[in-house]
């Protein structure tokens, strides 16, 4: 069943970008355009009434910053967030990581109806493993000492409980462009300098989660994927949307080079000639695979499966045999994926993945200035009618840190 999930999800994606040629093809096209109509009055509709004050928006008293981006994956967010996490962790706030903790199964404990939310991590040893976290909290909760990471849909009761549980004096909204129930003081805007708005169209004819004008609630705006091009065409139409936010020019910088068996960390020269196979399941694939090339591996073998896919024993074998047939030296993948890998105890061919970071190419005083303005906001004073009332609707559904 899940198998036929991931191919339908494939398939879907596909269709959307235009890979799928055909008339079965096109006439879906055309319906999913029909249904992206209803879809952008339905988001005109959310934002109006959130900014009306007829939905209501939750304060918890502390600073809460979200990282997010219009378009649906494969901007290079997860990184930002440890880069952004780690930084105000080390200058002395207890940060905390709010997730939707995306494909995450949830476990109920025996004699209780529901788990309210996931504590991946207090800032220490990982309470959860990576299929109860999802692979991008996980991930984040491994790398990241004295950073809390909680997961669940509902981003109140998990910043709620990070504050009054956990004493986290700053929220980091993971993914929270569209979340719009929490109060924020900073929306940071991932923009994809190979795809800045996705295929132009909004879901489910597209990739775009709101169209580009919604571009002027980001307080901060960070172009990933830079290759030091000149962007001059794409600052430009960003300020047709947002005249005022910084725009900073980041990009993914490779650090290290792991085993997946043996935790051996290895230098980044060993790529270089290295004739590899590629195995992943993340929303850009191609970008991937194109980065290993200018590390100067000589990729000899690709598999692709739909993003965030938990891979299968089986899966893995028989790609392992599909290696040696064609005599690789090792398997690369992302540290997203590696977590989502079972461990096999005998296996002929190596598997690495690659470590990831963020670097600031330019506009690295304005992220300076924005950790400044976190640091000296107020701590959370949890005495306050706001937060009180807050916190008795937290009582309704009590957290526990683990299943």
């Amino acid at each position: 069943m899940r198998r036929f999930f991931d191919s339908l999800e494939q398939f879907a994606v596909d269709v959307i970008l235009e890979r799928r040629a055909g008339k079965r093809a096109g006439i879906l096209r055309w319906l999913l355009l029909a249904i992206s109509a209803l879809y952008y009055r339905i988001v005109v509709l959310r934002l109006h009434l959130f900014s009306t004050h007829f939905l209501r928006k939750h304060q918890l008293g502390c600073a809460v910053v979200s990282i997010g981006n219009l378009t649906v994956g494969g901007t290079g967010k997860t990184p930002v967030v440890e880069k952004l996490a780690r930084d105000l962790s080390q200058r002395g706030r207890r940060v905390a990581i709010l997730s939707r903790g995306y494909k995450s199964v949830r476990r109920r404990q025996p004699g209780k109806k529901k788990t309210a939310v996931r504590v991946v991590s207090e800032g220490g040893a990982l309470l959860l493993d990576s299929k109860t976290a999802g692979d991008e909290p996980f991930m984040l909760a491994k790398n990241l000492r004295g950073v809390a990471v909680v997961v669940d849909k509902d981003r109140v009761a998990c910043g709620l409980h990070a504050v009054s549980a956990l004493g986290s004096d700053l929220l980091i909204l993971d993914d929270g462009l569209q979340y719009l129930k929490l109060h924020r003081r900073f929306d940071l805007v991932l923009i994809d300098r190979e795809a800045p708005f996705g295929n132009e169209h909004l879901l489910p004819r597209g990739t775009l989660r709101e169209p580009p004008e919604h571009l002027r609630r980001a307080t901060h705006i960070l172009i990933t994927k830079c290759d030091g091009s000149d962007l001059s065409a794409l600052h430009g139409r960003i300020r047709t949307y947002n005249r005022t936010a910084p725009i900073l020019e980041c990009r993914h910088r490779t650090v290290e080079l792991q085993d997946l068996t043996t935790g051996t960390i290895l230098p980044l020269d060993r790529l270089h000639g290295l004739r590899a196979a590629v195995l992943s399941a993340i929303a850009s694939p191609e970008s991937f695979e194109a980065g290993l090339r200018r590390l100067g591996v000589e990729v000899e073998l690709t598999q692709s499966f739909a993003d965030h896919h938990r891979y299968s024993k089986r899966e893995m074998e028989r790609f392992l045999k599909r290696c040696e047939r064609r005599d690789v030296s090792c398997i690369l993948t992302t540290e997203k994926d590696s977590v989502r890998m079972p461990r096999l105890t005998q296996h002929s061919i190596p598997i690495y993945y690659l470590r990831i970071e963020i670097e600031i190419l330019s506009g690295q005083e304005h992220w300076e200035t924005l950790l400044s303005q976190l640091l000296h906001h107020p701590m959370p004073v949890l005495d306050d009618s706001e937060t009180r009332a807050e916190k008795q609707r937290l009582n309704l559904c009590q957290s526990v840190s683990a299943p």
